[in-house]
């Protein structure tokens, strides 16, 4: 596939960025000095992956990428490398037969905010579900349908739907796309057993937080790939499995879409207008034809190398920019913050 216009994709509002600490002291004299529990701040050098850096971390102690001088620090060409064994290790992705698009007028960034409805017929000519029957996909399907869409009320889980995250975490965890993951961050120190890397990711990713007035009605998973509702607009909903099924129920109405990615072979990447049943969603990226595991992967891989900051990968030989943000009203773990999003913000 071709993109019909060069752009970068603005495709969600940004989070305002918030302080941990109500006063934190300065980097001045302490770049990547030992872990110190009682500073209110820090200077270590994997502070970034935690969240808990000085306000002047990257002003005094990064160079002017914004990348660490540590020899701990993961560079951009090893998430480059890294992203493309991920690419070629997708072996559950879709293939060219798979899937038939229909993806219909191409619009301009400025006729986003119109919405009108520019394409008569579904995206998805044909999707071939028995790829749905894979333990991954089957697992991810499980999930979707945890979770209240509408912000500000709370999400309860039942041990059933508890245990279906569990289920996710291990059948992904078989798949060659996270065996490469883990292998990668656990060779820069990143985690020193599988186990802790499959408790973080549940931390990270189904680990419940406030985005409206009600305690607990969000997660980085719900938002990025089950979608939201909040003010009257879509949030999230980054997922072409996602889409398709709703689209299938008749919930999804796609309108049109202002990138269509270089890809000749799934995944590929589109970025799209559609109104979810009843509330609009502007900008819209996912990938298409991707495996659960490999979103997964790429999204988990840019929020721990880059949180919050663009996450500059390879796949396929084609550059791929991935923008997360952090959810910095609760922590977990020892300062550990939940992914509060994670999206595609740019390509060749």
């Amino acid at each position: 596939m071709r993109a019909c216009i060069p752009l970068v994709l603005a495709v969600l509002c940004s989070l305002a960025w918030a302080d941990l600490y109500s006063a934190p002291t300065s980097c001045q004299g302490r770049c990547y000095e030992a872990f110190d529990k009682h500073h209110q701040c820090h200077c270590n050098a994997r502070c970034q992956e935690f969240g808990n850096c000085c306000k002047d971390f990257e002003s005094l102690c990064s160079d002017h990428e914004g990348f660490s001088h540590s020899s701990d620090a993961i560079t951009k060409e090893e998430i480059q490398s890294i992203s493309e064994k991920i690419y070629r290790a997708d072996t559950n992705k879709a293939q060219k037969e798979d899937i038939i698009l229909n993806s219909q007028n191409c619009i301009s960034p400025s006729e986003t905010r119109d919405q009108r409805d520019r394409c008569p017929k579904p995206l998805f000519t044909y999707v071939n579900e028995k790829l749905f029957s894979k333990p991954t996909y089957a697992a991810f399907i499980n999930l979707l349908n945890n979770y209240q869409r509408a912000t500000g009320h709370g999400e309860h889980f039942s041990a059933q739907e508890l245990a279906e995250q569990d289920t996710f975490l291990r059948e992904i965890m078989k798949t060659a796309v996270m065996k490469e993951l883990y292998s990668f961050l656990h060779h820069q120190n990143r985690y020193g057993s599988e186990q802790e890397f499959i408790d973080d990711l549940k931390n990270m990713w189904f680990g419940l937080y406030s985005r409206g007035n009600e305690e607990g009605d969000s997660s980085g998973f719900e938002h990025v790939f089950s979608g939201e509702v909040k003010k009257g607009k879509v949030t999230g909903f980054h997922n072409w499995i996602r889409f398709y099924l709703e689209e299938k129920e008749g919930l999804v109405d796609y309108y049109s879409h202002i990138y269509d990615g270089p890809w000749d072979s799934y995944p590929d990447v589109l970025a799209m207008q559609f109104n979810w049943d009843g509330y609009y969603k502007e900008v819209g990226s996912a990938f298409i034809g991707s495996s659960p595991e490999f979103e997964f992967a790429l999204y988990s891989l840019c929020f721990i190398a880059r949180p919050g900051k663009v996450c500059q990968l390879s796949l396929g030989g084609y550059p791929l920019a991935v923008r997360t943000y952090t959810w910095d009203k609760s922590t977990y773990g020892n300062g550990k913050k939940h992914i509060a999003t994670a999206y595609i913000v740019s390509s060749a």
